[in-house]
């Protein structure tokens, strides 16, 4: 059994690597998990525990999706948070609205629940986790932190490849190992 999901790789820019340690700098006294920037990503589909033995499923599955779909560019932009602004869970960066990325993912929930993963009853919505929050303490202060960034621009990223991940629980954080790449072909 391997802990899997699908997602693209981000890179991340300097104008990128800024917000994001401004707002760990803002906010360095809250308790707040911080996916290390070798780690972010955009998850198109969280599998879970999944035995080695539906690889072939998944693998099918994916060059259906990449064989419909064309490479394209991605601007990362705003932040926000998941949970009320009383009870946040986690902070994120989204993406400008982009007819691609939805299709995209879209296609990976549709081949994958036709596979054999349902669905989630969520909408997909693309973003980048970079913290998990455990606690906040000043939540005055936490709010103002996130609205200072709610509208920046942080990058514009080629899409042009899908990842199936294996999440690897170490004492330090996670660890994602690419299990296989998917090109985007559509010409």
């Amino acid at each position: 059994m391997k802990r899997l999901f699908i997602a693209l790789k981000i890179e991340p820019n300097k104008t990128f690597l800024k917000s994001y340690n401004a707002l760990q700098q803002a906010l360095q006294f809250e308790k707040i998990s911080w996916v290390k920037p070798e780690n972010i990503h955009l998850t198109l589909k969280f599998l879970g525990k999944t035995p080695d033995e539906k690889l072939p499923v998944i693998r099918r599955a994916l060059q259906q999706v990449v064989q419909d779909t064309a490479p394209f560019q991605l601007k990362i932009a705003g932040t926000g948070i998941f949970g009320s602004s009383y009870k946040p869970r986690v902070i994120w960066f989204g993406t400008e609205p982009n007819q691609d990325m939805m299709q995209l993912g879209e296609q990976v929930l549709n081949q994958l629940d036709q596979a054999g993963f349902p669905r989630d009853r969520q909408n997909f919505v693309p973003h980048l986790t970079i913290g998990r929050i455990r606690k906040i303490e000043h939540k005055k202060l936490f709010q103002e932190a996130i609205a200072a960034h709610r509208n920046d621009f942080l990058q514009e990223t080629p899409v042009d490849k899908i990842i199936l991940y294996q999440s690897l629980l170490k004492p330090d954080g996670a660890v994602y190992k690419p299990v296989m790449e998917f090109a985007l072909k559509k010409e």
